[in-house]
């Protein structure tokens, strides 16, 4: 089992595809969005809306709550974002520019681990065939109690 963060692109590369994609659309420019994807791609894990907020509030105090989830759900719609939903601390929000992993969450902590199994990879890939289909996409989320919380 691998641990995963590969990026797939720089964030500069991201910002100006998001550019594109704004004027493309006939939005103005927004430097939360910006502020928002730069967020998500230094911190390189999974953050709730909330804990984006705060770390956009540390330099711009005007940053509201409800202006950060109107751009993730932007973010998301145009492919620069992936929410992984956790049964524990809700949506989280991660750079869609990395590539496939898998998710291990804890359902104590709320801690989230990226890992990548090539054997499992290909066995989904076997499977699928195995029942005449074309794997497209998947999305596996194993949910745990963690070392850490074992001894809780």
């Amino acid at each position: 089992m691998l641990v995963s963060n590969t990026r797939l692109e720089t964030l500069e590369g991201i910002l100006d595809r998001l550019r594109v994609d704004i004027k493309l659309n006939g939005l103005k420019n927004s430097k939360q969005r910006e502020e928002i994807l730069t967020v998500l791609y230094k911190s390189g894990t999974h953050l709730s809306p909330e804990e984006i907020t705060h770390k956009i509030r540390a330099h711009d105090k005007n940053a509201s709550i409800s202006s950060v989830y109107r751009i993730l759900s932007f973010l998301e719609k145009n492919g620069f974002i992936t929410a992984l939903e956790t049964d524990k601390s809700g949506r989280r929000y991660e750079i869609a520019a990395k590539e496939h992993h898998d998710h291990i969450i804890c359902i104590h902590c709320g801690d989230i681990i990226e890992f990548v199994n090539p054997e499992i990879e290909q066995m989904q890939i076997s499977i699928t065939k195995e029942l005449g289909a074309k794997l497209i996409s998947h999305d596996m989320r194993l949910f745990v109690k963690c070392s850490k919380c074992q001894g809780l």
